[in-house]
Formats: C-alpha cells, structure tokens, sequence
C-alpha cells in the first residue's frame, strides 16, 4: 500500500507541475507515447481532492470528447459517445469522532470508485 500510494503521489505532483496547459481539446496525437492522448476517445486527468481521504489527492480521468474521434477522418464524430471508465482503488478513510466528542481518529481501509479513462460507444 505504501509504494501504491507512493505512485499516486508522484501522478499527482506530476499533474500540479505539468507546463501543459489544462486543454479540453478533443484532438488525437500519434506523436505521443501516453495512451491517453493516443485514445479514440482522448482524456486528460484532474485531482480529486478529499480531506477526509488517505490519499486525500487522487489523479482522475475526464473526457476531452463528447463524441469519439473518427480513424480515418482524425475528427470528433457524435454518432459515437465518448465515457468514463471507472475502476475502484484502495483508500483510507479518515474517520474523527464529531464534536462535541473527542479522542483519535482512526482509518479504515474501503474501495473508492474513480474514472480511470475513457472510451468510445456507440
């Protein structure tokens, strides 16, 4: 869990320091490695922000289309609807008794539902 959230850490850091602007342009670019701009159905990823949460910032999927990106034209074609795809991730909750109680917060382990891509249907 330590080298999981570890990961998540670093994407995250990566994200706020990226000198890519935050573009919701629906566009494929072969010329890049990342399968996410590669995509049919292209997206980018914004932080999920959760105080409550252990990662309390998690890197998350948007579409950067509504429709798909057509293969032989390279134009959005909204014939075709572009979705998230969602996985769920370990995390840890952050559970503190609520005022006026006191005492220490303790962290249960529970799977939280997140966009992780997207892709195309019809």
């Amino acid at each position: 869990m330590e080298e999981y959230e570890r990961n998540l850490g670093e994407m995250v850091a990566q994200l706020r320091n990226s000198s890519e602007p935050a573009r919701r342009k629906c566009e494929v670019n072969l010329q890049l490695w990342l399968s996410n701009k590669r995509s049919l159905s292209p997206w980018g990823y914004s932080i999920n922000h959760d105080p409550t949460r252990i990662p309390a910032d998690l890197p998350e999927a948007r579409c950067l289309c509504l429709g798909c990106v057509n293969p032989f034209t390279m134009q959005e074609d909204r014939s075709m609807v572009s979705v998230p795809v969602f996985s769920q991730v370990p995390v840890r909750r952050r559970l503190c008794p609520m005022p006026p109680r006191t005492g220490p917060c303790r962290q249960r382990a529970v799977m939280e539902t997140i966009a992780v891509g997207c892709t195309c249907i019809f």
